[in-house]
């Protein structure tokens, strides 16, 4: 039986959406232990948590069903593979040394059977966002981030919280709706990789919060955003052929322009 890709992002575990976040978490196990039987591969594409920073010898408190899942499924033979998102962009080996996934810091070109993909979280790609590519660069920076360390995790973690619900208040309203074609910032910069000469068969993105399935200009490469899990609770499945976005417990709605 030809075995499956599949690919998640956003389940912001630390924060209630739909449910509590402990009972999403829970839900977010049982999609694993659902897809792993049929899993070659599995992407996690970023905000897998509100936030996440790693000391030298402490990580946040919480999320053991999850990473127990993680690392169990990796145990068993099953590639996954993490990138840092907005979120979460503090990972600094931890995921590697304990549980044997590999993370992903960059952007992602690889090949999966005979289709080409392009695969990143979306954080300040495009042409807006001109705040946030500042300050990504300031948290990047390893005295920035060797400064933030010498807080207690504590302090620092009610902080970053503090920040990211003030970040997420600030722009829930346009994270809800579709801003058409042109509007929208994945898939401008998709047209602008087209037209640098990268034509993949499917760009993968998260950070959008918007399950989306766009046929880009080109007529052949595909724009997927996986959405998020505090509500839609949404993931792309790839059998090696067709790429299609699923629910996962709950019924939703994929942006497409193309049946």
């Amino acid at each position: 039986m030809q075995k499956k890709v599949f690919f998640a992002s956003d389940f912001h575990l630390g924060i209630d959406g739909h449910i509590p976040a402990r009972e999403r978490e829970q839900q977010i196990v049982r999609w694993l232990d659902k897809v792993a039987p049929e899993a070659e591969a599995i992407y996690l594409v970023g905000d897998l948590f509100e936030f996440w920073f790693e000391y030298r010898t402490v990580v946040p408190k919480g999320f053991v069903r999850f990473l127990g899942r993680v690392a169990e499924l990796r145990d068993k033979g099953v590639h996954l593979h993490v990138f840092t998102g907005n979120h979460d962009l503090w990972m600094f080996g931890y995921f590697e040394q304990e549980l044997g996934v590999k993370v992903y810091h960059q952007p992602l070109q690889v090949s999966i059977g005979d289709k080409r993909f392009f695969i990143a979280h979306g954080d300040g790609l495009g042409p807006n966002d001109h705040g946030y590519k500042i300050l990504k660069k300031v948290f990047r920076h390893p005295f920035n981030q060797q400064l933030f360390r010498w807080l207690h995790p504590d302090l620092g973690t009610r902080l970053a919280k503090y920040l990211a619900k003030r970040s997420r208040q600030a722009t829930s309203e346009e994270e809800s709706r579709w801003l058409g074609e042109e509007r929208e910032w994945l898939i401008q910069y998709t047209y602008r990789k087209i037209d640098q000469g990268l034509e993949p068969d499917f760009f993968v993105f998260g950070h959008r919060h918007l399950p989306i399935d766009w046929l880009l200009k080109n007529g052949r490469s595909r724009y997927i955003n996986l959405g998020e899990w505090m509500y839609a609770c949404s993931y792309a499945e790839f059998d090696g052929r067709q790429m299609v976005l699923k629910f996962f417990e709950r019924e939703g709605q994929v942006i497409r322009n193309w049946f």
